[in-house]
């Protein structure tokens, strides 16, 4: 039986990061915490792009203009939806993963969802660098582990 698992490995991989600015308190850090393992996992500054966007219902957009150039490895889409008193929260939400989702499988090159979907802005906090973690490094880390994996499937020789 052959197993393949991608490995967090970012020498030579450039990678594309979609930044929402609504929720900005959340998405600098899920940003910062992205930015952080890339660069850990050995990604040069200058190969990473951030794109910021007004909303996570823009984010699937600035994911497909990341992957123009044909260059970017992988994307990674950072954004923080928080429950209101209204159902705009599910509309961004499913437009967010839907569209994300049609992107990667367009360009077939990963897209890693990092939108943070919480109930209240307390949950947000714990999931961008509090006690859950940050979800933006997790999602970083993640791309690169994708971006390996798409690679050995390819056929091609790991950077």
């Amino acid at each position: 039986m052959e197993t393949l698992e991608g490995r967090p490995e970012g020498r030579r991989r450039r990678i594309g990061i979609a930044c929402s600015r609504f929720n900005g308190q959340i998405t600098s850090r899920l940003l910062d915490g992205a930015v952080a393992a890339l660069e850990g996992a050995g990604v040069a500054r200058n190969d990473i792009t951030v794109l910021h966007v007004p909303g996570a219902f823009e984010l699937p957009l600035a994911a497909k203009l990341l992957f123009q150039d044909g260059e970017m490895d992988a994307v990674v889409a950072l954004g923080a939806v928080i429950r209101g008193e209204t159902d705009h929260y599910d509309h961004v939400c499913r437009a967010a993963q839907d569209g994300l989702l049609m992107v990667g499988l367009w360009e077939t090159k990963p897209v890693l969802f990092g939108v943070l979907t919480c109930e209240n802005e307390e949950q947000a906090i714990e999931r961008s660098g509090g006690s859950h973690g940050n979800k933006g490094a997790d999602a970083a880390l993640d791309a690169l582990r994708m971006a390996s994996l798409v690679e050995q499937l390819d056929g091609g020789a790991e950077p």
